[in-house]
């Protein structure tokens, strides 16, 4: 045999080897499609389209854990998760609750894997304590369109928040706060912060403190589950499957307190993979 016959013939042979090397992995590859809108600090969506927050670490770190997983971020918005995930846009939805209209949706539900709370706050004045939070009837208020709210009963139409309350709508945290701080009450005297991103947003800037009046009780404490499509490419207890390892070995439970949010009572003693 020639020298080059010869090489040809080791060329194929090592072409075929990473063929086979790889064929497996593609094969048996499964790409989830997360839904995901601006929930600081739980999720949201970079400049790059990657999902940030705790949900942008935990992508990561479920494909890290499974390889032959990906995930691909469909950004949608509060308003329109829902109409996005009726047309198949997206596969599953992290950190939802089943109260926010979703037990009305033939939908696959998890068990709850986070909490947290949100909380009423105004701008502090002399002799304005938490009474102040009693009638929000009275009060005009700042809040995120599509945000499932308590004092609401969790109604989420605009055009009928408007009716009942003085109410103005956006679509951040860091505005609404910004709102209060200005003291403009004929535009916005409450807003409805997440403890999270309110524990966040005062380690930045400590000042506020003393600037913010925040409520003793909140408008709601939530537990967040993982929604799938039923007969989509995972459903709910597979996404829990994923997740066990990083129960097991306590990395979940890093990445929930490096966002300042909790973990739902007895998750830990409580876990079993599905």
């Amino acid at each position: 045999m020639s020298a080059k016959a010869h090489i040809r013939k080791l060329l194929a042979i090592l072409t075929a080897a990473i063929v086979l090397a790889t064929a497996p992995v593609h094969a048996n590859e499964t790409e989830i499609t997360v839904g995901v809108y601006h929930f600081p600090p739980v999720a949201g969506v970079g400049n790059s389209g990657e999902a940030t927050g705790l949900l942008g670490d935990l992508l990561k770190e479920l494909e890290q854990a499974h390889p032959t997983v990906s995930f691909r971020v469909f950004h949608t918005s509060p308003k329109r998760r829902y109409l996005d995930f009726d047309a198949g846009l997206y596969d599953v939805i992290f950190f939802e609750s089943p109260d926010w209209g979703w037990t009305e949706k033939e939908v696959d539900i998890s068990r709850p894997i986070l909490a947290d709370e949100e909380l009423y706050v105004a701008l502090k004045k002399p002799g304005r304590d938490s009474s102040f939070f009693d009638d929000l009837h009275s009060r005009s208020i700042v809040a995120i369109s599509g945000y499932h709210y308590g004092f609401t009963g969790f109604e989420t139409d605009n055009s009928v928040l408007e009716q009942t309350f003085d109410i103005e709508f956006s679509d951040s945290h860091s505005r609404n706060i910004n709102l209060i701080k200005a003291d403009r009450p004929s535009v916005a005297e409450v807003a409805i912060v997440s403890y999270s991103y309110l524990q966040r947003h005062l380690a930045r800037h400590p000042e506020d403190w003393d600037t913010l009046l925040i409520s003793n009780e909140p408008d709601q404490r939530y537990r967040l589950s993982i929604i799938a499509q039923k007969g989509g490419a995972a459903t709910a207890d597979e996404m829990l499957r994923l997740l066990a390892p990083l129960v097991d070995n306590g990395r979940y439970r890093q990445l929930v307190e490096k966002w300042g949010l909790q973990l739902p009572a007895g998750f830990l003693t409580g876990f079993k993979a599905p």
